[in-house]
């Protein structure tokens, strides 16, 4: 089994209400959101130096997309969770199999998605 706790987590989400609710059930998962952005070039810039094991991505911020981020993580070979919203945009081609969770979701849900990233990584 993966061990979720103590994992260090980049949070990027531009809903404020949403990003304390995200961080709430990481903390309750065990997990450290140790830095978080709420803005495509703060993400960019976080992603790039920052330390942390894992991403949760939500995929439109404030109408910008996320993918910047993503492609950044991905050169670092840190994995990452897209977040995305009712109605909002679709994965960009070269991401439609990465891992992706509904918002809203439970934190069994983000549980479950988390868990099955890092056994991957």
């Amino acid at each position: 089994m993966v061990e979720l706790p103590g994992a260090r987590v980049l949070l990027v989400e531009d809903e404020g209400l949403v990003a304390l609710m995200i961080e709430d059930m990481l903390e309750e998962l065990g997990l450290k959101v140790v830095a978080s952005a709420a803005h495509v070039p703060k993400a960019c810039e976080l992603a790039s130096g920052a330390s942390f094991d894992l991403a949760l991505l939500d995929v439109n911020l404030a109408g910008e997309r996320v993918f910047p981020v993503a492609r950044i993580l991905r050169e670092r070979r840190i994995p990452f969770l897209f977040s995305t919203g009712y109605g909002g945009p679709s994965l960009e081609e070269e991401f439609r199999n990465a891992p992706a969770i509904g918002k809203p979701f439970s934190i069994e849900q983000l549980e479950e998605k988390l868990r099955a990233i890092l056994a991957l990584s």
